[in-house]
């Protein structure tokens, strides 16, 4: 059974152009197709501008596609009216994300409000539920989010998401924006809320490690490409796409050491991306056939796929 499904998307920008006249194409997002099941959470890795953040918006609603269908429940969202509430989304910066001037009980509750969610009594009763959930005290019910630390704030966002009891979170870099000591707490919550409450996640993060302990796949994307989806247990040793390899390598596991792969040269331009596989000019293996096409996918079983005519063979890690 499939939750959400992202059919061939594209997100493509209209920016002024260096010239005088016209305007440059901004391809945010190419060609994503992606399945999300029920109760499965999905990592997505990359480079900084590669489209992950794009992804995560059109999944929610706050990016319509240029082109391609997004469904929930087999239907397309365009059709489905109260589509929002059944997504939640965390925001990257709690400090940024949450109104200032509001108390904190009314920004948890303004979800039910906007969507007029049962009496005022039932929805102050939610508010205090919630809180509980997420670990906050009672006492910063009337407090603004200035008064709060950052990984309150970010247990506030949290609240706020999980209002209208969704069946799929999604998480935008939750933890960048947190000091280390508190992001171990916020990653346990977002497990620990997860397993509870039977939700779905899709998880977005620079952390590459991170992701790997959190999800059941992991998809990377590339210049706004999805350029493999594998089981996150077939990470890393059994990723196929050259990139893939590389991201892992570049953060090191001391549980799953493999050897480092170094890429060079800059990241393509999103406006003019380089013929068929984007990723060949950054990458050890590529040959002149690389630039003929885009690599179709294939399929390495177990629901792994990548997009690579030069795939990396599977390897043993220690």
């Amino acid at each position: 059974m499939t939750l959400l499904e992202l059919d061939r998307v594209h997100v493509v920008h209209k920016i002024r152009s260096s010239g005088l006249f016209g305007h440059d194409s901004v391809h945010a997002l190419t060609d994503a197709t992606l399945t999300v099941r029920p109760g499965e959470t999905i990592g997505v890795v990359g480079e900084s501008g590669c489209g992950k953040t794009t992804l995560a918006k059109v999944v929610v609603g706050l990016q319509k596609p240029t082109r391609g269908v997004v469904r929930y429940r087999g239907e397309p969202v365009s059709d489905q009216r109260g589509f929002g509430r059944d997504i939640g989304m965390i925001f990257q910066d709690p400090s940024t994300a949450l109104n200032r001037r509001m108390s904190i009980a009314r920004i948890v509750r303004d979800p039910l409000d906007v969507h007029r969610v049962g009496t005022p009594a039932q929805r102050a009763e939610r508010v205090r539920e919630l809180m509980e959930l997420v670990g906050l005290p009672p006492s910063v019910a009337d407090a603004v989010p200035g008064q709060l630390s950052g990984g309150q704030r970010q247990r506030v966002a949290i609240a706020r998401a999980l209002a209208l009891e969704p069946s799929l979170l999604v998480a935008d870099e939750p933890t960048s924006a947190l000091d280390v000591s508190v992001r171990a707490q916020i990653l346990n919550l977002l497990l620990d809320l997860r397993d509870r409450l039977g939700l779905a996640m899709i998880f977005v993060s620079h952390d590459i490690q991170t992701v790997r302990k959190m999800s059941d796949r992991i998809v990377t994307m590339y210049l706004g490409r999805i350029v493999e989806d594998a089981p996150a247990a077939a990470i890393p040793g059994a990723a196929r796409h050259p990139y893939t390899r590389a991201l892992f390598s570049a953060t090191p596991s001391l549980l799953n050491p493999i050897e480092p792969i170094v890429l060079t040269g800059p990241v393509p331009s999103a406006v003019s991306p380089p013929s068929g596989c984007a990723f060949r000019t950054r990458c050890p293996k590529a040959t002149d056939e690389c630039a003929g096409a885009v690599p179709p996918s294939a399929d390495a079983g177990d629901g792994h796929t990548y997009h690579c005519i030069h795939p990396e063979l599977e390897v043993s890690v220690r």
